[in-house]
């Protein structure tokens, strides 16, 4: 285990989370995959050499218990990716406050969860916090209220975190990607078009692309405080 890097990501079991899970894993990282739900993919996940850990970040008792996991068995994190998210796609005037609620507790305090939380572990090792925007955090889409909202409010939130953590040396950026095909991209086929119709060049973002982007960034050493988008939409 020594000199062999430590790596969280939540919501680590599907979608753009699993990719991440094999690619660093492959990388020659230690990879904790959280997840919440989803108890089949984590289990091939584990088989293929990812430590798996059960833990709703939106509720700050189970992330500390996820984080004296950790703590308990390395002693230190590397990178922190917090990719866990979800949806609750309505107009504003109908959504429901439960719904409004919920996306931001898991999109948004999850996230404030996990930094206030690791980044003691981080600074061991002057370490990486990339934290998953979304295109709709950018420029908003209809339906996507409690969405939209909690990824731009996770931009606001990476962007303080980087001033605020930049004495420990530890390194808070964004990655905000275009529509994917995942799970939760494939909920919508007509939104995926519309996607894919508003690329310049008429593509959907590439989960690989992305995952590749993340691993570089996290051998960065002077990279703080950014916001990538990667998508061909303006």
């Amino acid at each position: 285990m020594k000199g062999q890097k430590i790596c969280l990501i939540t919501g680590g079991v599907r979608g753009l989370g699993r990719v991440l899970s094999l690619s660093l894993l492959k990388k020659g990282y230690t990879v904790i995959s959280n997840y919440i739900g989803s108890d089949r993919e984590a289990s091939e996940l584990k088989d293929k050499g990812c430590i798996i850990f059960r833990a709703d970040i939106s509720s700050y008792d189970e992330c500390i218990m996820l984080r004296d996991f950790v703590r308990e068995r390395f002693g230190m994190l590397h990178a922190l990716i917090n990719n866990a998210a979800i949806t609750r796609d309505e107009l504003l005037i109908r959504l429901k406050e439960q719904d409004w609620d919920h996306v931001l507790q898991v999109n948004l305090k999850g996230v404030f969860n996990t930094i206030s939380l690791f980044s003691d572990l981080l600074e061991k090792t002057e370490g990486h916090i990339v934290n998953i925007s979304s295109y709709s955090g950018i420029r908003g889409k209809a339906g996507q209220s409690a969405y939209s909202a909690s990824k731009a409010g996770l931009i606001g939130l990476s962007l303080v975190a980087a001033r605020e953590l930049s004495h420990r040396k530890i390194k808070v950026n964004v990655v905000a990607p275009g529509y994917m095909d995942t799970d939760m991209g494939r909920a919508s086929q007509r939104a995926m078009e519309v996607a894919k119709d508003e690329s310049l060049l008429k593509t959907l973002t590439s989960k690989e692309e992305v995952t590749e982007f993340i691993a570089f960034l996290l051998e960065t050493e002077t990279i703080t405080g950014q916001v990538f988008r990667i998508d061909s939409r303006i």
